[in-house]
């Protein structure tokens, strides 16, 4: 229980075999009509920095919340670090979206609000998140709404060496700056990124999207630049932009974290706003 909420956690099993640790939050009084998936981006996971802070401000607007991990993101049983490396390793864009059907098909079934099926689902994805969050959200007629924060208008983000590691060895490493961790990339990702390109397009995915979409970005967003923001506006019908100005890639959210800034205020402020427009949210 946290405050006037009440805190879950819990693992579900998707036909594939493995195991998606998840939390769930909700309001610890009335009836939540409305459900939000929470999903992380590349090298994140639920318990990252920011996410807490966000699935309780969505909880305490009324909303049942579900924040998982992708099941091959490399977070072992302690959920805060990475420690299955070959697990992030095996992991593919296909995978996650894969994990996300699975998640919305089991919001929808009522699997974690007592079997009783929520009036709308909608979904939060972050960064890369984002990118296959409003892939799934152009694919699954179950989600109602869509907010993106960060999110890439591209999933080909692979050097011209890292390719050609892949070629030869089979495996490129990347740097995880925060644990200073090396962490290997198996070719899997870049054939199944080659071989389902039409799939993963997401700008292509984004002309698609037919439900209310908030893409929020950060004007000074190092890692995901803010014209990629600009990009998925333009092609998606049926989307609004939000740029927080001054603000990074993470709006300056920290892990472990410290207390929410200013700029994750207004990324929060500005989901809430949207939400709260989606068909049966609330109690």
């Amino acid at each position: 229980m946290t405050g006037s909420l009440i805190h879950e956690r819990g693992e579900t099993t998707p036909p594939h075999g493995d195991v998606i640790r998840l939390d769930v939050r909700r309001p610890a009084h009335g009836e939540s009509r409305s459900a939000i998936l929470v999903a992380h981006g590349f090298k994140g996971f639920k318990d990252w920095g920011f996410f807490p802070y966000l699935c309780e401000r969505l909880a305490q607007d009324g909303h049942l919340v579900v924040s998982f991990n992708f099941s091959l993101n490399g977070t072992g049983p302690d959920l805060l670090e990475f420690t299955d490396l070959d697990a992030f390793g095996r992991n593919t864009l296909s995978r996650e979206l894969e994990d996300l059907h699975w998640m919305v098909d089991r919001m929808l079934a009522g699997e974690w609000s007592d079997g009783t099926a929520p009036e709308s689902v909608g979904l939060l994805g972050h960064s890369r998140g984002g990118g296959t969050g409003l892939i799934a959200a152009a694919e699954h007629q179950g989600i109602s709404a869509l907010v993106t924060w960060a999110a890439v208008a591209t999933l080909q983000r692979w050097s011209e060496q890292q390719v050609a590691d892949w070629k030869t060895r089979g495996v490129t490493w990347i740097a995880n700056a925060r644990t200073g961790q090396e962490m290997p990339l198996y070719r899997t990702l870049w054939e199944d990124l080659s071989d389902n390109g039409a799939r993963l397009d997401v700008l292509a995915a984004a002309a698609r999207v037919r439900v209310p979409w908030l893409i929020v970005h950060g004007s000074e967003d190092a890692t995901v630049p803010v014209a990629e923001a600009r990009r998925l506006h333009e092609a998606g019908s049926a989307s609004s932009l939000r740029i927080v100005d001054g603000s990074g890639h993470t709006f300056e959210a920290v892990h472990p974290p410290r207390g929410p800034t200013p700029g994750l205020i207004a990324a929060v402020d500005a989901s809430l706003r949207h939400f709260r427009r989606s068909p049966g949210r609330g109690r």
